[in-house]
């Protein structure tokens, strides 16, 4: 049963007291969603509530990426490109191949099952990862390069991870067709979401009317997003794209100040519609799932991931250290253990197909570590920030 309206309004009543009980108590609001969410079986009205890959790619996920996009300044995502690229492509590949590795020689899973795990479950969530920063008051070039890290190997990983269910499938391709096929769906994603974002911002233009530019931000948001996909391209390049020309290029002379601040606003609303559900579900689903059936797989797997991300971070910020770009070591820190994991990974193992050789295992797996990292990260990412000042801080 998909979400109708009595049960959002439940949610949205649950969401609102664990905003409140979380903020008396000091607790991270994704943290308390997510364990309020593992107490949802309780309650018949929503207990049957699916989370489904449709729900997550096309409900959920365009206006979080929009809303990050559209407050995203240009210039500083362009001179901090360099890292976060290098972190979204490189990094992807370099924890994936950790993650593949330690599965076929430590659990004796098969190549494909490892393959398509460690791709899946590579990506930081830009769900997971935009909340909790933004929760805990991080600002300057920690909060771009975080970010714009998590907005871009979004779109990587959900490529790789396509190519990895062709290879998987039988479909031989390659090296060439494979790099080539990853580029036209990376690229053509921007190119769909520059087109819709200029088209928003000339409707946006017409009026002066502040509902007529929301509208038309709105069709930006979910029209990228959807329009992409639809031509097989990355969708969440789209809406990335989409959000920044529309907030930081000169279509944005079009929608008046008060436009803008009205824009932002409802935006932000959106986006904690949209991560209180979410989250919410994940503790839900979380509940169902028999991870204590498969501890010992999912406690090395979440070792594995840890390592990945680790050798991801401090491998490809290494190449800066000597150059304006350099990344202070306590920053990597915090980009690490603020790798978290959430609706993206399960969005991608919700995309297995049916008779996917052990599917049951890896969606498992796949919420313990989405569990360890909303939950433990979570929790103890606010206290590592404290340790080294960078609460508010705008460095």
């Amino acid at each position: 049963m998909g979400l109708i309206i009595e049960q959002v309004a439940l949610l949205l009543l649950v969401a609102a007291i664990v905003a409140i009980i979380a903020r008396h108590l000091r607790l991270p609001y994704t943290v308390g969603l997510v364990l309020a969410g593992l107490l949802l079986p309780f309650f018949p009205a929503v207990s049957d509530l699916a989370l489904t890959k449709d729900v997550i790619f096309k409900v959920f996920l365009p206006p979080l990426i929009f809303e990050a996009a559209f407050q995203m300044d240009w210039r500083s995502f362009c001179r901090q490109l360099p890292v976060t690229l290098s972190l979204a492509t490189v990094g992807i590949l370099l924890a994936a191949t950790l993650v593949t590795l330690g599965l076929h020689f430590i659990l004796g899973w098969q190549w494909q099952n490892a393959m398509v795990l460690s791709i899946l479950i590579a990506a930081t969530d830009p769900v997971s990862v935009i909340a909790t920063f933004k929760e805990a008051g991080v600002h300057g070039r920690l909060q771009m390069l975080v970010e714009s890290e998590s907005l871009l190997n979004d779109g990587t990983a959900a490529v790789l991870f396509t190519v990895a269910l062709t290879v998987v499938g039988g479909e031989s391709m390659s090296f060439t067709s494979l790099s080539i096929g990853f580029l036209t769906t990376f690229f053509g994603g921007i190119v769909v979401g520059a087109a819709l974002g200029w088209a928003a911002g000339w409707l946006a233009g017409r009026s002066d009317d502040h509902l007529v530019e929301i509208t038309a931000t709105t069709l930006a948001a979910y029209g990228a997003f959807l329009g992409a996909e639809h031509f097989g391209v990355s969708g969440v390049m789209a809406t990335l794209t989409a959000g920044v020309v529309l907030g930081n290029a000169q279509v944005n002379c079009s929608i008046s100040g008060k436009g803008r601040e009205l824009i932002i606003s409802f935006w932000e609303y959106v986006a904690f519609v949209a991560n209180s559900i979410i989250f919410l579900l994940i503790g839900l689903h979380l509940s169902r799932e028999h991870i204590n059936e498969a501890w010992m797989p999912s406690l090395i797997v979440i070792a594995l991931v840890l390592a990945g991300r680790a050798l991801a971070v401090y491998g490809c910020c290494l190449p800066f250290s000597a150059s304006r770009l350099r990344v202070p070591l306590s920053h990597q820190h915090i980009l690490f253990w603020g790798g978290l994991r959430g609706a993206l990974a399960l969005a991608l193992v919700f995309g297995l197909p049916e008779d996917f050789q052990n599917r049951t295992l890896l969606s498992t797996v796949t919420f313990a570590v989405v569990a360890f990292s909303v939950i433990v990260q979570g929790i103890t990412m606010p206290m590592l920030l404290k340790k080294y000042n960078l609460i508010g801080s705008e460095i």
